[in-house]
């Protein structure tokens, strides 16, 4: 992993349940494959990507 990834305990702070947490991150995952159609060899980094908005979206959310 390079430095642009941060892992998934590094962004997960603990202000929602770990579920909710994936949860979230999954179906966000799962539109950025359906936008380009599901093309192979981009799930990690739309996984990641997805860890990244919705740990940035809690942020906003809690001010």
């Amino acid at each position: 992993m390079n430095n642009e990834h941060t892992a998934l305990h590094e962004l997960y702070n603990g202000d929602i349940e770990l579920d909710e947490f994936r949860e979230l991150v999954a179906k966000k995952a799962y539109y950025k494959a359906e936008k380009r159609n599901f093309e192979g060899h981009h799930e990690l980094d739309d996984w990641l990507e997805a860890e990244r908005e919705v740990h940035s979206q809690r942020r906003y959310w809690q001010k």
